[in-house]
């Protein structure tokens, strides 16, 4: 599987892609733990080969689709009036495809600004059907392509600004678009405006395969499409990675600092080189800012290490990372100690390293890890950016906040040193809890959770956003959400809980922890609360499931710890526990719970 890695990132191998789809499908369908979802495509245009090229992707990044597929140009048709193939299919996302093939009315030159402006309603308020139907239809995810620019420009250059121009008239309607995403969750838009301008308007726009196929793109162009449908869908489903792994020489600046001294490294504007990695440093730092956890992996002394990251050129300083590993260890054992320091999986991290040695040691050693294929120090930024790792559908609070949370992890684990009992130590952070049932301010986060955490993820089931807004509002269901602070800082909502209420038992659907707060005890907490809520709702008996993947060891026994009874396990490993609710003794001892 590991020899399809490198053909299936940016830049593509599209002829290779196109040829051997097929082979790389059959190859892809072996991964193990591929969540499975519904998608249905309707299109404006030809959609086959689409399909079948996002098909791949989505399978690289452990999605297993499954398609419905409308007829050509009969999105609307089946969005509005109904399809009793695509109800039965009951979609989780819906792609709309959607070109500026599909515009019905252009403004002409002869139509007055009211004339326009109504033109350019009827074309927002047809989407606006569309999805708002969809929407209560299938309460699913809708992907709507944006409009990109038309092949041919009858004003000229006049034809971005003046009114009865096409380019002037997708942009305001493709401003209409941003409007209601911005405004309505479960949206995103597909941005094949910017697709078709990186990619080159007049190939994109190839004419032939048009008039010939119906295909609104040419079909070497379907690669870069399909793949940045699938970043989208693999970031709602909290398949991004989560942080870099950076080499330093010649990575983030121009040559080697323990050979070449700090004085002589290129970065700053005093040369073009330097230049060059000024603004790679400066886009790493941007991404910090949005949550990513920025992490070093060198072969030097760690002197040379922080004096080159105190370049008083430089824009990025040793505070701004989590883990620094300046040694002259392997770089793959390196990444290994710093997944575990951090409690993420080593497919969490993109590692960065001009070297391409170094490069496929660590690709061949840690399945699912990013590892861009750089090359010249002015392409870094287009490689990494364009290969979408950190994809942004949704981010909260907490990922605003997540370098702050990892520094202060760092502070509890050096108080803990200081502690020969653990319960002391744990007594000591003078931890405070909020548990509490889901209340719409955290929806969002506790979808996002729902898709991030697989570590301590007991069934492994993934929650949109409307998934948890349609939970939140039925009485059917036991769903908790816990916050927890201590005197080092809150860490914002970090577990969560839904159980289905049948009579007088409760089936646990979900239960998710962020690994930042393991061993913290917060698991007796919820648990205690979940048994506390329990009673209220006169329930008896707690049905608890474990299914197991290749992260969620660590809570395999889970149930067993808290006094449930082993009640079945099926060849797979699935596991099914029961408690009667009167023979549970409560466990937290050590967190202040508000309720």
């Amino acid at each position: 599987m590991k020899s399809f890695l490198k053909e299936l990132k940016y830049p593509f191998d599209v002829e290779y892609l196109i040829k051997n789809k097929r082979r790389i499908k059959k190859e892809l369908l072996n991964k193990e733990g591929l969540i499975e979802k519904r998608i249905a495509i309707l299109g404006g245009s030809t959609t086959s080969e689409i399909k079948n090229m996002l098909e791949i992707f989505l399978l690289n990044n452990g999605i297993k689709p499954t398609f419905y597929e409308s007829e050509y140009n009969k999105y609307y048709e089946d969005a509005m009036f109904g399809n009793p193939e695509l109800d039965e299919f009951k979609p989780d996302i819906v792609y709309i495809h959607t070109t500026n093939r599909n515009i019905i009315n252009y403004p002409s030159i002869i139509d007055d600004e009211d004339t326009v402006n109504s033109l350019l309603n009827a074309e927002e308020q047809k989407f606006i059907k569309i999805w708002n139907n969809l929407f209560t239809k299938f309460n699913a995810v809708i992907i709507q392509n944006n409009f990109e620019y038309p092949f041919y420009r009858l004003l000229g250059n006049k034809d971005a600004s003046d009114i009865h121009g096409r380019v002037n008239f997708i942009n305001r309607l493709n401003d209409k678009f941003y409007e209601f995403a911005r405004s309505h969750n479960n949206f995103f838009i597909n941005d094949i405006n910017y697709l078709s301008s990186c990619y080159g308007l007049d190939k994109w726009a190839n004419q032939l395969y048009w008039h010939m196929y119906k295909y609104a793109l040419e079909v070497p162009a379907i690669p870069y499409l399909a793949f940045n449908i699938a970043n989208i869908i693999k970031s709602i489903y909290g398949k991004n990675k989560k942080a870099f792994v950076l080499d330093l020489d010649n990575t983030l600046w121009g040559g080697i600092v323990g050979d070449d001294g700090v004085e002589k490294l290129a970065i700053g504007p005093e040369v073009p080189m330097g230049q060059v990695y000024e603004e790679f440093q400066n886009y790493i730092l941007q991404h910090k800012n949005l949550g990513i956890i920025l992490n070093v992996n060198s072969k030097n002394e760690y002197e040379n290490a922080i004096a080159g990251l105190n370049h008083p050129a430089g824009v990025l300083k040793p505070d701004d990372f989590i883990i620094i590993k300046a040694n002259w260890n392997p770089k793959n054992m390196n990444i290994k100690d710093i997944a575990a320091e951090l409690n993420l999986g080593a497919d969490s991290f993109v590692f960065v390293d001009d070297n391409p040695a170094e490069r496929h040691i660590v690709e061949t050693t840690f399945e699912g890890i990013g590892v861009p294929e750089i090359d010249s120090p002015e392409n870094y930024i287009r490689i990494i950016d364009r290969n979408g790792y950190f994809e942004m559908t949704n981010f909260s609070k907490e990922d605003l906040n997540k370098n702050t949370l990892y520094k202060e992890n760092a502070k509890r684990s050096q108080m803990m040193a200081t502690f020969d009992n653990y319960d002391d130590y744990l007594k000591s952070l003078e931890m405070k809890a909020e548990i509490s049932s889901f209340k719409p301010i955290y929806l969002e986060r506790i979808a996002q959770l729902t898709n991030k955490s697989n570590q301590f993820n007991l069934t492994t089931k993934r929650y949109t956003l409307a998934d948890i807004e349609a939970i939140a509002n039925d009485d059917n269901y036991i769903k908790l959400y816990g916050k927890l602070a201590d005197i080092f800082g809150d860490n914002g909502v970090i577990t969560v809980v839904i159980g289905n209420i049948k009579g007088e038992e409760l089936h646990i659907d979900l239960w998710i922890m962020s690994c930042r707060v393991l061993k913290r005890n917060m698991e007796f907490a919820m648990m205690d609360e979940v048994v506390r809520v329990a009673k209220e709702k006169n329930i008896k008996t707690i049905f608890g499931y474990y299914y197991p993947t290749l992260k969620n060891k660590m809570v395999k026994d889970f149930y067993d710890m808290h006094g449930f009874k082993l009640i079945e396990t099926d060849s797979e490993g699935n596991k099914k526990y029961r408690l009667d609710i009167e023979d549970y003794e409560f466990k937290n001892n050590v967190i202040e719970v508000e309720r």
